[in-house]
């Protein structure tokens, strides 16, 4: 009854008389660098009317900031070190064979689930979720046949140099890419088109559906219809100001092998020998490469975005259907002289949401409370009146979307992993209304080996780490202490440790 209730509160009359569809949108590695976000340069007219008509929330967290964690703890409304889902490789079913997932639980209550493009990770779609197995496209192109035989030769190069088969295989093509052809051939073009008839399929049957459409960009490499790029002035794009490290900040939490994701853009062939961030910034031409080519990338999501809400209207949804979209973590441009994602810092750990909900009070406004993925799947069960699993470890922001309250939780929590020096750490972070502290841990002993603090009053972009200030030490043990009460301590040694040890160059 109580869910009836809440469900009923924040519906129209005309929408309360079935259970809404669920429209399910999942972006790859989109930061909160749109219009809506205050972004003015970023033309994102779609996902600003979305975010306009429904509750977007600025200061939404991912637990792991790389894809595959991130996904199977927003799919699974459970911790990392619940999912024990800390890299690229490890399925969560591993773990948890009996895991009920988001869509898993919607068809337990009577929903038809269907997936487009990547919701869980690539490589671990995970089709007990669905009724259907993940739907991936037909007939589109990547890249170029030039730029085909460039990857070619420069594997053949490689090979000849005496690279290993690990590194030959990792490399990919130039990072971006202006194509030539129409949206349809690309697959976030043709995965729309294919999803909308799909949509059109599930609202002639006689259940609610849940619809999840994955798109790829803006994840590397950055290729869209020329188009989207003629959108942008390159020399015009502002640039990141804080091209640096944090001061301050230790090693490890950038890492000796990770550099903070850098190796990521390593795998593509023009910046393979890019100098590791410890060393020095990319050029001024291949930083504006980069965000051109991510900028175009985001408009280009943005209008499959737009086709997806049209269709919905068109075909009569929208007043009964739930819309989610989110990111699964952020991604650097230059700040703190990374590129690519896999810190736990700000611009990396926070990403899109948005949610609307038909007839939701707080539609048409934005939330500035702190919210985390995890908090996703207990939302929509109640947005649908389904019982909530005991066992998720997120808060319903229902109290957000009704206006009934103006938080849910007092700090969101981030981790990630690193191997820094010959050791394995795992490293948490906590972010309150006010600060940033993260601390990393000896993932044997347990032992804080670094700690990280800063103020987001007087520093957002998280520029100096402030934990060796003597007069902090007291705010060091408050936000330490609010972080273990927060969620449970790991034993140690950590569980990470039992996992096979696995190449850091990995996808995400």
């Amino acid at each position: 009854m109580k869910h009836l209730l809440l469900f009923l509160t924040i519906v129209s009359a005309h929408a309360a008389a079935a259970q809404p569809n669920v429209l399910f949108i999942a972006v790859d590695d989109m930061r909160c660098e749109l219009g809506c976000y205050g972004a003015g340069h970023v033309l994102s007219p779609n996902l600003d009317r979305l975010a306009a008509s429904g509750v977007l929330f600025e200061r939404a967290y991912c637990q792991q900031a790389v894809c595959n964690p991130s996904r199977a703890s927003i799919m699974t409304g459970l911790r990392p070190d619940t999912t024990h889902v800390w890299d690229l490789k490890t399925d969560f079913r591993q773990q948890l064979p009996d895991a009920v997932t988001i869509p898993q639980h919607f068809r337990r209550h009577g929903y038809r689930a269907v997936a487009y493009g990547k919701i869980f990770h690539n490589s671990l779609p995970d089709e007990v979720s669905w009724d259907e197995p993940t739907h991936h496209t037909e007939g589109t192109v990547q890249y170029s046949p030039e730029n085909q035989q460039r990857l070619a030769d420069y594997k053949a190069e490689m090979k000849a140099a005496g690279k290993s088969q690990a590194a030959i295989t990792r490399m990919r093509g130039p990072a971006t890419e202006m194509q030539e052809q129409p949206d349809e051939k690309n697959p976030d073009g043709r995965q729309t088109t294919d999803a909308i008839a799909k949509m059109r399929e599930l609202s002639d049957g006689s259940a609610p559906f849940f619809l999840a459409v994955g798109y790829i960009r803006p994840h590397l490499p950055f290729i869209t219809p020329r188009k989207y790029w003629d959108l942008y002035d390159r020399a015009k794009l502002p640039l990141a100001d804080n091209g640096f490290m944090p001061r301050g900040a230790p090693a490890v939490a950038f890492g000796d092998r990770s550099m903070g994701g850098f190796y990521e853009l390593r795998d593509y062939l023009d910046y393979a020998n890019a100098p590791s961030p410890f060393v020095s910034p990319l050029t001024e031409p291949q930083q504006r490469e980069l965000r051109h080519g991510y900028y175009a990338s985001v408009s280009f999501i943005d209008t499959q975005v737009g086709r997806l809400l049209a269709a919905l209207k068109e075909l009569s949804l929208a007043e009964n259907t739930v819309v989610v979209l989110w990111s699964d973590h952020g991604w650097k441009l230059g700040e703190h002289g990374g590129w690519c994602k896999q810190t736990n810092y700000e611009i990396d750990t926070r990403s899109p949401l948005m949610i609307r909900a038909p007839g939701a009070k707080a539609n048409g406004s934005k939330c500035a409370a702190l919210v985390e993925f995890v908090d996703v799947y207990p939302t929509l069960c109640e947005l649908a009146g389904l019982p909530v699993p005991s066992q998720l470890e997120g808060r319903s922001l229902l109290p957000l979307l009704t206006n009934s309250a103006t938080k849910v939780k007092d700090a969101a929590i981030s981790q990630f992993e690193r191997t820094h020096e010959g050791r394995r750490h795992m490293g948490y972070a906590i972010r309150t209304e006010t600060h940033r502290y993260i601390e990393w841990l000896d993932a044997t002993s347990g032992d804080i080996v670094a700690q990280e603090l800063y103020d987001h009053s007087t520093d957002p972009a998280e520029n100096e780490n402030l934990a060796l200030k003597s007069d902090r030490r007291a705010l060091l043990s408050d936000l330490s202490g609010q972080l273990w009460n927060t969620i449970p301590r790991p034993k140690f040694p950590h569980a990470w440790l039992e996992r096979a040890p696995r190449p850091e160059n990995t996808k995400g």
